[in-house]
C-alpha cells in the first residue's frame, strides 16, 4: 500500500516539475510585491500590474499561493495568487517587512497608518 503511494507522489513531483516556475524569488508574510498579471479581455491580452502587502501563503509545491492585501480609496482588496500559474508573468519584491506572524489577518480591521509594518534590513 505504502510502495504505492510513494510511487505515485514520484509520478506527481515529475509532472509537476515542468510546470514548476524557477524565476520566483522568495516570498516572505509581510513582502510588498509587485506582480505582472495577464489579463484577458475578449480576444485581446493585456499586462496589469497588481501590488500589495502579502498577508499569507499557503505552500504546497505546484499548489502554492500568496494572498496580496492592498487598499484602493479606503476599501481593502485581497485576491489569492497562485504563484506557479502561467498567467502571472513577473514577480518583484519592494520591500521585506519584519513580522512575528504567519499570517496577518489583523490588518484587516486597520486602516491609514496603521497598517505599516516596520521594515527588514538584511
Amino acid at each position: 500500500m505504502h510502495l504505492k503511494l510513494r510511487k505515485q507522489n514520484l509520478i506527481i513531483s515529475a509532472i509537476e516539475k515542468d510546470f514548476k516556475k524557477s524565476t520566483i524569488p522568495i516570498i516572505d508574510v509581510g513582502d510588498s510585491v509587485k506582480m505582472a498579471i495577464l489579463i484577458q479581455e475578449g480576444s485581446k491580452q493585456r499586462i496589469q500590474n497588481v501590488e500589495g502587502v502579502v498577508i499569507s501563503q499557503h505552500k504546497s509545491q505546484l499548489n502554492t499561493t500568496i494572498t496580496v492585501r492592498k487598499t484602493l480609496q479606503n476599501i481593502g482588496v485581497e485576491r489569492v495568487y497562485l504563484i506557479h500559474s502561467p498567467l502571472i508573468q513577473s514577480i518583484k519584491i519592494i520591500r521585506k517587512a519584519k513580522v512575528r506572524r504567519a499570517k496577518l489577518y489583523y490588518l484587516r480591521s486597520r486602516s491609514g497608518k496603521a497598517t505599516r509594518l516596520k521594515t527588514k534590513f538584511n
